[in-house]
Parts: C-alpha cells; sequence; structure tokens
C-alpha cells in the first residue's frame, strides 16, 4: 500500500466485545434481574435501541444474562399498558448489526514517500410473534389484587411469559412478586415507590422453560416494546439495585429529525480524532477503556458520551455496511415504506454511551430530539510512516518530522488515557532510518524537496 498517493484503509475493529469483557463492569439498564432461586446473577453490559417518531417508541433492549435460564426473569418500569401486539421478540443480530457499524473506530493512514511526494489526496423485523394468551389462576390475581397489585394484561411471546401490572404501593408489589417466587433485591420498595408515583406500570418477564427448549435458541433473544408517550426516557434506576458497582449502558436511539440528547444529564462528545501510536492497534480496546475512564474524571461522572451521530444515509469511513431498509425497519424502524429512497432512509442514529451508579445518576435517562444532524464519530488515527528506502537528502527532515509526530503521538495518548508516558516512547521506539542517497540523485532533483529540474536526456528517455 506504499505508493507515490497517500492510502489508507480502515481497520475494523469489534472493540465493543472487547471492550465488554475487558470492562466487567455493568448489570442490567433499566430493570434489575430477579430469581426464584438465590443465584447470583448479573449482566456485564446493556445495550438498547430506541426509534422515535412522534409520540410513538419502539424499543429494543437486550442485556448479557449470566447464569441458568430458570432463574432469568425481568422486571422494567414502563410509561403506559402494552397488549399482545406492541410486544415482540427480535432479531439479536440486530443489536450487533447496529453495534459494529456505529462502534468508535480505528484508521490508519500511510505517509507518501518523502522523495518523490507530488499529491496528496484526502479521503474525504423481526422474527414472527408467537402470541399464546395466559391464562393466569384466579388465585394468582386475587392475592394480587388483596396487595394492591392489579394484573393489566398476561400473554406470552416466544419463550417469554409476559406480565403488565400496576401497583398502588410498593410494599404490596414487593411482597407479591416475592410470593410468587421472584427473589427481589434488597432495596427495591424505594425505588418501586418512585415510579408508582409517576404513575408508571411493571413489565415483567421470565422464560418459559418448555418453549425456549423447543425453540432450539441457545441464547435469550431480545425483546421490543412499541409504545406511544409523550416523553422519551429510559428507567435505569432498578438497574443499580442488584449492580455491583459501575454499570455500562449503550443506547442507540434514531429518529427521522436529527440528534437525540439527555435531556437531564450533560451530553458530551467523546473526545474524537486523535492521532495515536501505532502499537495501539494490538490494544485498542484498554485504550478506549482507559480513554473513557480518563474521560469521565476530566468531565464529570454524570456524562453521557455520544461516540456516533450521523445520517444512516452514508457514513465514512465505515466500520461496517450501512443497514439496510428491512434491518432497520427490524431495528424498530416504522417510518419508512416501501417507497422510501432506500440511498436516504430519513434516519438519523445517536450513540451514546453511559457508565452510572446510583450516585452519578439518581434520576432516569430523559431524552430530546433534537433537529441537529451535524456528523460526529469517535475516530482515532494512526499514522504510518514510509518505512522503504529511502534515497533523497529531503528525507532527513522528514525523518525529523515524524519524529516530532511521534512525540505528539505519545503525549496525546498520555493525556487521554493516564498511562505513564515513558513506557509509551518505549512502546513507540525509535525512528532513525537510514537514508542512502546515490549519486545520480541530485542530476535530477534541485536542494528543494519540490523543485524539479528540468529533465536530461536520461531522464527523458525514460
Amino acid at each position: 500500500m506504499r505508493y507515490k498517493e497517500m492510502q489508507y484503509k480502515l481497520l475494523v475493529i469489534g472493540f465493543l466485545v472487547m471492550v465488554s469483557s475487558v470492562l466487567s463492569l455493568g448489570q442490567a439498564f433499566c430493570g434489575f434481574y430477579v430469581s426464584q432461586a438465590d443465584a447470583d446473577l448479573f449482566n456485564d453490559s446493556s445495550k438498547v435501541i430506541i426509534a422515535r417518531d412522534g409520540n410513538k417508541t419502539v424499543l429494543t433492549m437486550a442485556n448479557d444474562f449470566a447464569g441458568p435460564v430458570t432463574d432469568f426473569a425481568m422486571v422494567v418500569p414502563v410509561p403506559t399498558v402494552m397488549q399482545e401486539g406492541q410486544i415482540q421478540i427480535a432479531d439479536p443480530a440486530i443489536i450487533d448489526r447496529i453495534d459494529a457499524y456505529s462502534a468508535p473506530r480505528l484508521v490508519e493512514y500511510y505517509d507518501d514517500n518523502p522523495c518523490f511526494r507530488r499529491y496528496r489526496e484526502d479521503w474525504v423485523r423481526r422474527d414472527g410473534i408467537q402470541q399464546v394468551q395466559d391464562s393466569l389462576g384466579v388465585t394468582q390475581q386475587a392475592s394480587a389484587a388483596a396487595l394492591g397489585v392489579t394484573i393489566e394484561a398476561s400473554f406470552d411471546v416466544g419463550e417469554y411469559e409476559i406480565l403488565i401490572l400496576s401497583a398502588e404501593e410498593s410494599t404490596g408489589l414487593e411482597t407479591w412478586l416475592n410470593d410468587t417466587d421472584y427473589n427481589i433485591p434488597e432495596g427495591a420498595s424505594d425505588v418501586f415507590n418512585r415510579y408508582i408515583a409517576m404513575g408508571m406500570k411493571f413489565f415483567v418477564a421470565k422464560v418459559n422453560i418448555e418453549r425456549f427448549e423447543e425453540s432450539g435458541n441457545v441464547f435469550l433473544r431480545p425483546l421490543s416494546m412499541a409504545m406511544e408517550t409523550d416523553e422519551l426516557m429510559l428507567p435505569i434506576q432498578l438497574g443499580t439495585i442488584n449492580s455491583r458497582g459501575t454499570q455500562d449502558l449503550i443506547v442507540f436511539l434514531m429518529s427521522p429529525e436529527g440528534r437525540i440528547e439527555t435531556s437531564n444529564y450533560p451530553t458530551v462528545k467523546i473526545p474524537s480524532n486523535m492521532n495515536l501510536p501505532e502499537y495501539v492497534e494490538d490494544d485498542f480496546g484498554s485504550f478506549y477503556v482507559d480513554m473513557l475512564g480518563h474521560s469521565y474524571e476530566r468531565m464529570g461522572e454524570e456524562s453521557v458520551f455520544i461516540e456516533y451521530a450521523w445520517d444512516m444515509a452514508w457514513c465514512d469511513p465505515c466500520a461496517a455496511d450501512p443497514l439496510t431498509q428491512d434491518e432497520l425497519r427490524s431495528a424498530g424502524v416504522f417510518w419508512l415504506d416501501e417507497n422510501s429512497n432506500f440511498n436516504a432512509p430519513n434516519v438519523y442514529l445517536t450513540r451514546l454511551h453511559l457508565q452510572y451508579t446510583k450516585e452519578s445518576h439518581p434520576e432516569d435517562l430523559m431524552f430530546k430530539v433534537t433537529a441537529n444532524r451535524e456528523n460526529f464519530q469517535g475516530r482515532y488515527i494512526l499514522q504510518r510512516p514510509f518505512r522503504d528506502e529511502l534515497i533523497c537528502d529531503e528525507a532527513h527532515d522528514y525523518i525529523s518530522m515524524v519524529q516530532e509526530r511521534q512525540e505528539q503521538e505519545a503525549q496525546t495518548l498520555a493525556n487521554a488515557t493516564g498511562w505513564d508516558i515513558t513506557e509509551i516512547r518505549s512502546q513507540i521506539g525509535d525512528f532513525s532510518p537510514e537514508v542512502n542517497v546515490p549519486s545520480w540523485w541530485e542530476q535530477f532533483f534541485d536542494k528543494s524537496p519540490t523543485n524539479l529540474r528540468k529533465p536530461s536526456l536520461f531522464f527523458t528517455a525514460i
């Protein structure tokens, strides 16, 4: 790839998978996990897709669940009572797809040959729904009513048994869940009270083991909910109850209007477009984790970081191919029709990254849709020096320039991550290639690196 003209290639880094395994930070995003036994349940990170147009929202959620499937259950506050058609099984691949498309990216560029420098070129859905009406026993409904709990809806979706509950007060809700073999974490009652006071309902899902085994799936599939609400929010407080510490959450928000930001926490851009030492390529995940943590220290732990904000019609550079219209619909984009322009689907994607505790983020996430369609991406750059044979006097100036650039890259990396700059410099090494100028070189070139002598007969013959 080292020709006269500068070239680049995109390093397709699936760092999010790497980061998730390195972080080991998170638990549930908007609901806590409860179990029918005392199993130690947690999920390392959470990813949510939200498609929003007007007052209509489709929310798709996936959590990394560790533990026996028999122990899985989930409680999520929701603003309205949802019916069967509003809850569906989503394709788990769509979350990985949109994740890969919007992930912060590492790109590399190559210096051209300083002895032949002429020009530079800038580069510039869902699965079908299986719905089975669930008939709850009269005793279960009566016990709920006696505790001020109302079973607003009950149905099955795929391998999940779904309940929509409302409650008059938190103690009754907590008692009913415990009495029906849910193991509620200590401290749930206080958080329940907040949501009950807001008029929220409670979405409860657990796995029907027989249907899960019949499905042949190895992992639990995501759930997608469609609802109409005036406010766009994501409840996160229940997720802090059984948390081991800091939780990691990535939210993909799509709108036909523009960027979606948090309205009750500062939304800031992740540090981007920085030139890094070449060796970071081998450990991009560690760099990003430490850079993110260092950014929270500088900007405040309550910050919500924008990692990507771009019109889905194009990308530059692309970490993965843009989503097709079918994939967008699978991700919950409901405003597309058959006549939508394939190359301009009118979908603007915002990727927000949040690490939180109940102390750093005591309120649920509230969002606002803006008309801002400015493009932004988390982008990190490797500038590769020219390492082939150097055969001109101008190469000495080039070597000095690269050495200065590498020192700047070392300082940038240290400032971004808090890493020790002495260790960074040792990792970079010494760029001191030999310069061998052939005797015939000065026949054609002035001392000035940009001035070419008039061609000689020999040169013309070539």
